[in-house]
């Protein structure tokens, strides 16, 4: 289930990262930062959690910063990451699913998830987000896509809906 929910979530981001892109910044100042902002958090949180699955530092002070990077590269990192993550579900065994890995989130808490749980939580957090992005579209006069589970499944697997 993992695998296909990542899959619905790359879909999920390429359109909400393509409504984005018809915000009008000049119109809509407000609403472009805002998505943007949604966009580097969705990233660095990914970023986190992959050096965290990695066993690696946290590549990130915080889950914010100060200066936000343009629509391109917020892009790119988050369709580069999105790849990364469903190569690893694929090659992800049951065994290594359920191994328990610990760590320090940015506040300096410590925490403690399966790989598994890591995987489900960046499915739920990036969900969140686009839902907080969706707000700044319908302000900015873009319309938010539609990006339910159902709506990805019968979207890419048309035959579902026969019957």
């Amino acid at each position: 289930m993992l695998i296909q929910a990542f899959a619905y979530k790359c879909w999920s981001d390429r359109r909400t990262l393509d409504a984005i892109a018809r915000i009008e910044p000049e119109r809509f100042p407000e609403e472009h930062a805002f998505a943007l902002q949604q966009l580097n958090h969705m990233a660095i949180v990914e970023d986190l959690f992959r050096a965290r699955l990695q066993g690696e530092a946290d590549p990130h002070p915080a889950t914010n910063t100060q200066s936000v990077p343009g629509f391109d590269e917020l892009r790119e990192r988050l369709l580069t990451s999105a790849q990364w993550y469903v190569e690893q579900l694929a090659a992800l065994t049951p065994e290594r699913a359920r191994e328990v890995i610990r760590f320090r989130f940015t506040d300096g808490r410590s925490g403690s998830l399966t790989r598994e749980e890591m995987f489900f939580h960046i499915l739920n957090h990036a969900t969140y987000h686009r839902g907080s992005i969706a707000r700044a579209l319908d302000q900015a006069g873009v319309a938010h896509p539609a990006d339910t589970y159902t709506v990805f499944v019968h979207t890419t697997q048309p035959e579902r809906r026969e019957g």
